[in-house]
Formats: structure tokens, C-alpha cells, sequence
């Protein structure tokens, strides 16, 4: 029988306490963003904060807590941002949206940091006997939203960063599964040649974790030859922006198949409108009425997107319906 998993791509608003603090705390310029090694009173705040999100996840019932990356300042690019390899420069454009992030300029030969890591054990402890899981970005669009000063080549520096994000996720903590997010495979389509090169970057870095892997890309639909080389890669579950894109995303399960496991971003992680329960649940049967599949081991159960976007009273509503949406379909399901 399916499991139905409800969870989120991570990456949450801060909570409007920490939202204020942390901006007195900091300050305002890109000088003041988050380089690794902060202490004190802002580690305290986020320390305090994300025990807040993990505890919303906890009472709101969700299937998987993920440690929320409040300390991503610059978004997916969070982990090159805190490398000493890295030379931050001028802000950046975050995809095509209003949000910015600082330019990641790799300088040097890079290095897991286990910054992610950090965080996660301390999630662990506070998700108690709770699935934890990981988030982090997945190569090609890590890749994609940097620079490459020392590496050389376009191949080269996609190795690395699959060589890095590998070393930071072989020294994650226990984790039920870890989400790898992809919006470039979208939104900066990889062309001939590069699509192989990137699905197996990702096959690199799933390989580093005893955990379901699920590659979310998002925004749209991935081309027919990026879905079909991503189906190459050892992963557990490749997700689908049913938000943003219906029909090509249907295409590409109904023609190409799909893996064991599927992710359905269900819930618009950039939208205010709260869905309801029964509405999210009407939208799996709706996926499954419309592919050959008959039945999935696993479907995740998700906003398309990260969540940062929403003000935070409407980020706990939208946990609340799908851990909710989860119940009822695995009611439905029995």
C-alpha cells in the first residue's frame, strides 16, 4: 500500500520575533548576512528559532521535520556562502523573483565546511524520535547560481560542487530522507552533454546518505532529455511542480515513466491561498487518474516550492493542510 509523506522543501520563513531581532542584531547591509561563524546573541536567536519551526512541524503533524535553513541568508546558495574558498561579491538576482542573494565566487579548491551539518545534528536533537530531514541544494543549480574563478571548465566546476555537496552530506547525522533541490534543471535547462553530466553529479551526492533521496525541481516542468537522464541517477523520488506546470509534468511521467518513489508539489509555496485538506487530496487522485501508474511505494506530499516567500502565519497554515492532506489519503488509501 502507498505511504503518503507530508513535508516541505525546507528553507522557512523566520518567525516575525526573529525576523525583528535578527535585523537589529545583524544590521541591514550585505556585509551583515550570515558567514559561518557568527555567535552570541544572533546564534542564539536562530538557535531559539529553529526550535520554534521544529516544534510548528511537530504539533502540526508532519511526516518529515526539516530543520528549516533559517540561516540561509542567500538562499540555495547558502552553503558556498560560508565556504572560505569563496569570495562573496555584489547581490544577485534570485532566479526570476524579487529576492537576492550574495554572488558566490569560488577562489579556491573547495571543501565540505559541515556547516549543514551542523545544523542538522542540532535538529536532531530537538526533532527527538521524529523522520528528520535534510535539505540541500543539488548540484547543477549550486553550479548554476555561482562562479567559477579557480576550477576552469564547466565540467570541472560541476564535479566539484558534487565533490563538495557529497562531503557535507556524508557527514549529515541520521536523516529519513534528504530533499536535493533543483529549480535550475527548469530554470536554466542543462543542454546536450550537460544533462548527463549533471544527473550524475546527482547520482554523486545521493550516493553520500543512507536515506531516500528525492530531487525536487521546480517552477515548471524539466525538458523530455533532463527528466529522462535524471531517471538514470540512483535516486529515490523525482518531484513535480503541478503549480506551475501541469501538463508537460504529466507528459513526462505518462512518456518516460517515473521512479518508485514521486513528490508532488501540490501546495504553491509562494501564494498566500491556504489549500484545504480535501482539496490537496483531490489533486493526488487527480495525478493518478491521469498517469499509467497504478500505485507509488512512497508519495510525498508538498509545496512546489520553498516557503520563505509567505508571511509566516500562512507558512504554518499550509504545514497544517498537508500534514493534514497526508492523513486523508492514507484514509482513503486503507
Amino acid at each position: 500500500m502507498t505511504e503518503y509523506v507530508s513535508t516541505t522543501p525546507g528553507l522557512f520563513p523566520l518567525p516575525d520575533w526573529a525576523k525583528d531581532n535578527l535585523s537589529d542584531l545583524k544590521g541591514h547591509q550585505k556585509h551583515d548576512l550570515i558567514s559561518g561563524d557568527e555567535g552570541g546573541e544572533i546564534a542564539a536567536a536562530y538557535e531559539d528559532a529553529r526550535e520554534e519551526v521544529i516544534g510548528i512541524q511537530q504539533d502540526a503533524g508532519l511526516d518529515r521535520i526539516a530543520e528549516g535553513q533559517l540561516r540561509w541568508d542567500d538562499m540555495l546558495a547558502h552553503p558556498l556562502a560560508v565556504n572560505d574558498a569563496v569570495e562573496t561579491r555584489g547581490i544577485v538576482r534570485y532566479y526570476d523573483n524579487n529576492n537576492f542573494y550574495r554572488e558566490p565566487v569560488v577562489s579556491g579548491d573547495l571543501e565540505a565546511s559541515g556547516d549543514v551539518a551542523a545544523e542538522l545534528e542540532t535538529a536532531a536533537e530537538l526533532a527527538g524520535d521524529d523522520s528528520l530531514q535534510a535539505v540541500l541544494p543539488g548540484p547543477y543549480s549550486l553550479a548554476d547560481l555561482a562562479t567559477d574563478e579557480h576550477y576552469g571548465d564547466e565540467a570541472a566546476f560541476l564535479g566539484a560542487i558534487a565533490d563538495f555537496l557529497e562531503g557535507e552530506a556524508a557527514a549529515f547525522p541520521e536523516v529519513e530522507t534528504l530533499f536535493l533541490l533543483e529549480p535550475s534543471l527548469v530554470e536554466n535547462a542543462p543542454e546536450d552533454g550537460v544533462d548527463e553530466r549533471a544527473s550524475e553529479a546527482i547520482d554523486q551526492v545521493a550516493g553520500a546518505v543512507d536515506a531516500d533521496v528525492v530531487v525536487q525541481p521546480y517552477w515548471g516542468a524539466l525538458e523530455e532529455k533532463v527528466y529522462a537522464h535524471l531517471l538514470d541517477a540512483d535516486i529515490d523520488a523525482v518531484g513535480f511542480d503541478f503549480v506551475a506546470n501541469q501538463e508537460d509534468n504529466l507528459y513526462n511521467i505518462q512518456e518516460y515513466g517515473a521512479t518508485d518513489d514521486i513528490s508532488l508539489g501540490l501546495a504553491d509555496g509562494q501564494n498566500t491561498l491556504v489549500e484545504e485538506p480535501e482539496a490537496i487530496r483531490d489533486r493526488v487522485d487527480w495525478v493518478y487518474d491521469q498517469i499509467p501508474v497504478s500505485e507509488f511505494e512512497t508519495v510525498y506530499l508538498t509545496t512546489n516550492t520553498e516557503t520563505f516567500y509567505l508571511p509566516y502565519a500562512k507558512f504554518e497554515e499550509k504545514l497544517a493542510a498537508l500534514a493534514a492532506a497526508a492523513e486523508l489519503a492514507e484514509v482513503k488509501a486503507a
